[in-house]
C-alpha cells in the first residue's frame, strides 16, 4: 500500500538537487542515514539535521526547490519539531512526513505523508529507515541509475587467515 505512494512521491522528487531530512531525539540518526542513502544512490545533495538545530542557520537555505523530509515522532505536535515544520511550510518547501499511523491530522501538516506502523518503542527507530531506502531506490531507478552498483561506493572485505 505504501510502496505505490512512495513510488509516486519519488516521481515528484526525481529532479530535485537538494534534500533536507529532519529528526529529533532517536530519529536524528535516521535522518543522517536517510541523507547518506540519498547521496549514495541518487547522487543528490542531502543533509540530516536535528529539528531544533535546523532553526539556527540551515533553515535560511530553504525555498520551494528544496524539499524537507521530517522523521516525525509519534505525535506531530512534538514541541521540538512543530516550530520547524511551521517555518518550513512558510518558506514554501515541500514537506514530507515519515511517521507512525497514529498521527492525527498529519495530512494537514505534511504535503506528503508516509506512514509506518506503530510498534514497541524499542523498535520504532528502525521503521522509518525502510521508506527512506525505498524512496531513494525509486528516485534512483527513475533517474536511470544503477542501484546495484552506485558510483564511488566501494565495498571491501578484509579476511585474514588466522589458521595455523
Amino acid at each position: 500500500q505504501q510502496a505505490g505512494a512512495i513510488a509516486a512521491l519519488a516521481q515528484n522528487l526525481v529532479n530535485v538537487e537538494h534534500l533536507i531530512l529532519l529528526g529529533q531525539g532517536i530519529h536524528f540518526p535516521i535522518a543522517l542515514e536517510g541523507a547518506l542513502k540519498f547521496k549514495e544512490t541518487c547522487y543528490l545533495h542531502a543533509e540530516g539535521y536535528r529539528s531544533g538545530e535546523f532553526m539556527h542557520g540551515p533553515i535560511a537555505l530553504l525555498d520551494e526547490k528544496i524539499p524537507v523530509i521530517a522523521i516525525a515522532p509519534p505525535t506531530a505536535t512534538d514541541p521540538k519539531i512543530l516550530p520547524a515544520i511551521r517555518k518550513i511550510k512558510a518558506r514554501g518547501s515541500a514537506l514530507i512526513g515519515v511517521n507512525a499511523t497514529q498521527v492525527e491530522g498529519s495530512t494537514a501538516i505534511f504535503d506528503h505523508d508516509v506512514q509506518v506502523p506503530k510498534v514497541d518503542e524499542d523498535l520504532a527507530p528502525l521503521l522509518p529507515v525502510l521508506p527512506l531506502q525505498l524512496l531513494a531506490y525509486h528516485i534512483s531507478k527513475q533517474r536511470g541509475l544503477d542501484v546495484d552498483h552506485p558510483r564511488g561506493l566501494s565495498k571491501s572485505i578484509s579476511v585474514e587467515n588466522s589458521v595455523s
